[in-house]
Order: structure tokens, then sequence, then C-alpha cells
């Protein structure tokens, strides 16, 4: 037992320098992402990548250097970001995520970032999207493919992931229109619709309308993307927990009913008083001016932008729903190193025959133990809080076309010109921009 115990505190030692990307280091990249500085941008989370993102979150720096990658203009660099972080995934899933044993003596951070599901259903709308800007529908095919089976082996009552997984279905729609498979289409198109009525607000408030049959056979197609807004930043925040809440969580969740018995005896006698500080990662909303966006086309019309994937909607609900198996696992730490200061302290007293010394080797553990509690605010930061779409027809052509910002007044605050955008009659095109101010 003592053995163990002082093993515990050699881990505890060589882990204490666990961490997240900083909150300081997300609101610089904002700042370049805001002045659509997306080289600089890329630069910095390139200096940063053995600073802020540790080995085990090679994932999350691919994910996020692939946002920014494919804001700039540079599909082929942003998909090579994204293969990687999708081939990560997939060998994190073999490898069995929930198999966190250093979650239960250390902190969060210790196991290896996996995206939420909102966040990996992305990754397949990303690369689609990126396979597309190189005129590769083949490719981004594959990706639609990909997309559709993964949201499919969810479960039902999916939760977070329902703010950004219809817009996904939407998109993967469009790419087998694209590649002709129009079955693929009917099916994907229809789940996405039945995914947005189940939505906050029914399905008005969020379906992407197809634009309906081409005016005559000189137009062609214009499906563009717009991506606004910052995500809410994840950072660290104290609270306290009763322990009679700790009690019901470890009986109504699995990871709860598997804990060490001897931890799970620990919070049954409450050694610790009636409840626990623990630090707990919060959302922080980040303010930005764009809310809304509308299109003008070179022949004069205008179409407004639709909300088709609330993400910033998504990163809450995923913080919610994830809470009591989070705080469960911190009130589980607690115990275990509490358990440790107290055998730590029992046995240098024994060993030295020294009170005084065993009480300050306990005190040192339980510092220690403090000092490696850490909120884990590890995310996707440099998604966009938003995404917006207008569908609509334009005359064959190289076409110019507007894309203007709008304030929450619906006050124009700026623009951006797609220039010679060549639309052939009866085909299709798809257009993105980057927003974060």
């Amino acid at each position: 037992m003592k053995a163990r115990w002082f093993t515990l505190l050699t881990v505890l030692l060589c882990c204490s320098a666990c961490g997240a990307p900083s909150l300081r280091h997300k609101k610089d990249i904002n700042k370049l992402l805001a002045a659509s500085d997306f080289a600089a941008a890329e630069q910095k989370l390139e200096a940063a990548k053995n600073k802020e993102y540790k080995q085990r979150d090679a994932l999350l720096y691919y994910l996020d250097t692939g946002a920014v990658l494919h804001d700039a203009g540079r599909p082929a660099e942003s998909d090579q970001r994204f293969a990687w972080a999708q081939a990560r995934i997939d060998d994190l899933f073999t490898q069995s995520i929930t198999a966190h044993a250093g979650q239960y003596i250390i902190n969060d951070l210790t196991v290896p970032y996996y995206p939420a599901p909102y966040e990996q259903a992305l990754t397949y709308y990303y690369r689609a999207m990126n396979f597309l800007d190189q005129n590769d529908v083949p490719g981004a095919l594959v990706e639609a493919n990909k997309a559709v089976f993964y949201i499919d082996r969810l479960p039902k009552d999916r939760g977070p992931g329902c703010y950004t997984e219809p817009f996904v279905q939407y998109v993967a729609s469009l790419v087998f229109e694209s590649a002709g498979k129009r079955d693929d289409a009917r099916i994907a198109r229809t789940r996405a619709r039945q995914s947005y009525a189940a939505l906050p607000g029914g399905e008005e408030a969020a379906w992407p309308l197809s634009p309906g049959a081409l005016p005559g056979p000189q137009w062609g197609e214009v499906v563009l993307v717009h991506a606004n807004g910052i995500m809410p930043l994840k950072a660290s925040q104290t609270v306290q927990v009763a322990w009679g809440d700790i009690l019901f969580w470890m009986n109504t969740l699995q990871e709860g009913r598997d804990t060490d018995p001897a931890l799970q005896n620990a919070i049954m006698a409450g050694f610790m008083g009636n409840a626990i500080t623990l630090s707990y990662p919060v959302l922080l909303l980040q303010p930005y001016v764009i809310t809304s966006s509308q299109v003008l086309t070179q022949d004069g019309e205008v179409y407004d932008t639709q909300l088709v994937a609330d993400v910033a909607a998504a990163a809450q609900a995923d913080l919610e729903q994830n809470k009591p198996g989070v705080l469960l696992r911190m009130a589980l730490r607690a115990a275990a190193k509490r358990v440790a200061a107290v055998q730590t302290r029992h046995a240098v007293t024994q060993a030295a025959d020294d009170e005084t010394a065993g009480n300050l080797a306990g005190m040192f553990v339980s510092l220690l133990g403090a000092l490696t509690e850490k909120a884990d605010t590890r995310q996707w930061f440099t998604l966009p809080a938003q995404f917006r779409m207008a569908h609509f027809y334009v005359p064959a052509g190289d076409q110019n076309i507007v894309l203007r910002f709008q304030d929450g007044f619906g006050n124009i605050v700026g623009e951006h010109t797609f220039e010679n955008v060549p639309v052939r009659p009866g085909g299709r095109v798809y257009l993105h921009y980057r927003t974060a101010k």
C-alpha cells in the first residue's frame, strides 16, 4: 500500500506540468483572424506547436491549423492537416478513449484530446470543401460518405451534435448531387431537414431552402458559406460541489460505478467535509460585431444568408452534457489525492519515527495534488461561432459576387467580393468566406 502511494507521488511530480493551450494564445490568434490575417495566424500557431500544444494534443493543433489554412484559401495544406487529424481520431477510438486511468489520479489533461461529436462532424465538412476548392468532386464525395456514415452511427439523442450535424448532412447532400448520386442526395437531404426540424425553434429557424429549378439553360448555381464569429473560449472556474451531488452522479454515471471501490468509500465517507472546491471549465463568450450577411449578385439580386449551424451553441451544450462526469472525476481525484496524503503521512511518520516529518510529507502531497488539479480547457477554438449560407442562381459566365456583412442593427460594416467566379450553364460553384470581427 505504501509503495502504491509513493508511486502516485512520483506520477504527480512528473505530470504537474500538464496544461492546455492558454487563453492568451487563443485570444492572440483570434485577433489575427478578426483582421483576416490568416497567414500570420497560421505562423503563430506553428510557432506555438511545441509550447502551447503538448504531444498528446497534436490532434488539436492540426484541427486549429487546418481551419485557419482553409480560411486562408490554402485547401491542399488544410486537407493535409485534417487528414492527419482524422487518422489520429481513428487511432484514439481503436485504443479506447474511455480508458482514462490518469483522469482519476491527476487531471483530465493527462489523456489525449478527443473531439466532441460536433467537432468530428465538421472535419468532414472542411475536407469536402477543401476538395471542392480544388475541383476534386470525387474527393469531396469520399468525405460526404464518411460524414453521413459517422452521423448515422451516433445515438439518436445526440444532444450537442444536433446544432451542426444537419448542416454537415445538407452539405453532404449537395456533394452527392454534384457527383450525380441523386438517391444518396435525397436521403441525406431528408435527414438534414428532419434534424433541422428538431432544433429549438423548429424547421423554419434554420432550413437552407434550395433555390428551386434553374431559371433557364444559361444559368448556374452558387452555394455560398459564410463562416462567422468567434467561438466562446474555455477557461477555468472554481466551483463548490456538495458531496450529496457527487454521490448522485456516482449512482447515475457508468464511470462512477466502475471506480475503484477504495475511492468510492472515500467519497461515501465524505472525509473532506460537506462540500468540495473544484476547478471546472466554463465558456467565455467572445464579442464580435458581424451578426448576419447578405449576397449581392452582378445582376442586382440580393439574398440574405441563413444561419445553418450554431457551433457556439453546440459547444455550450457539449459542456453542459459532460458536466456531471467532469465533476465526478474531479471529486474522485480529490479523494485519491487525500488518501495519498494520509498514507504518505503515516508511512513517513513510521519510517522516520517523527510525526512532524510525517505531517510535512502529507502536506507536501496535498499541495502537489492541488497543483495538479486543473480544468480541461482544450477546444477546437479556430472554428467559427456560426455558419451561414446562401443558395441561389446566377447567369452563366464570370460573375462578381459581393458578400456584405451586417451588425446587429442591420448596418453594413464591411464586404468581400468574389471576383470572376466561373459559373457554367447548369453547373454549381461553391464559395466560402470567414469573418471574425
